[in-house]
């Protein structure tokens, strides 16, 4: 793990990066408020984004594909940001991180808050270079430096 991030109270602020953070199976993230335990209004049921992921690799590439030096960590609003992973080549598949255990099922959509960062990211972030969509399926924690290992 590059590092964690939690969510804002607040709708739109940044997100804050931490050194680890508990997740909990069908909830999500311990301390993402406005993230943690939502019911999705069409099923009823928890929501399966609970957790999202992209490559560090990935938003260096887009961020010298539009010009600029670097996009900050925490910036494109992950929850995890790797080092070493094709996290898209795992949808579909159990992961661990640290001690627990989620499961890759979709890339992440990118909103308009990409292009607050830097006009063309959104669509640079398309066409399997967004990172992943996780839902938590063991609870346990995880850490900056945690390695993410199929099951």
């Amino acid at each position: 793990m590059a590092s964690l991030h939690l969510h804002p109270q607040k709708a739109g602020e940044l997100l804050r990066a931490v050194e680890q953070f508990e997740v909990v199976e069908q909830k999500g993230i311990v301390g993402n408020s406005r993230k943690f335990g939502v019911i999705s209004r069409r099923t009823g049921q928890p929501s399966k984004r609970q957790v999202s992921l992209i490559e560090r690799e990935e938003i260096g590439e887009h961020a010298a594909t539009l010009g600029l030096q670097t996009i900050a960590p925490g910036a494109v609003r992950s929850n995890i940001e790797t080092f070493g992973v094709d996290l898209i080549a795992l949808i579909g598949k159990e992961v661990q991180v640290g001690t627990a255990v989620l499961l890759f099922y979709e890339a992440r959509t990118p909103c308009e808050k990409m292009d607050r960062i830097c006009q063309g990211l959104r669509t640079q972030m398309e066409d399997q270079k967004q990172g992943v969509l996780a839902q938590v399926v063991r609870s346990g924690m995880i850490r900056v430096g945690d390695v993410v290992q199929l099951l």
